[in-house]
């Protein structure tokens, strides 16, 4: 069975970089505060979009380290 990626919701700032290297597996979503500020949040829309060496890079590349392997 294939891992899964998984945002930390509370920990995302927002920062679009999961998005800009695979936007194939992430994209932003607004946030449960209707989108007030900084509230759009990463979110995992297609967990088998991409090879998982290209998740790996997004997730090396969270300035937060937000994102994370769910098996």
């Amino acid at each position: 069975m294939p891992r899964v990626p998984v945002v930390d919701q509370q920990a995302c700032i927002g920062c679009e970089v999961c998005t800009q290297i695979c936007p194939q597996v992430f994209r932003m979503e607004e946030g449960p505060e209707g989108g007030h500020g900084h509230e759009h949040k990463s979110t995992v829309y297609n967990p088998t979009g991409a090879p998982e060496e290209k998740i790996e890079e997004a997730m090396d590349n969270c300035p937060v380290a937000c994102i994370y392997w769910s098996e």
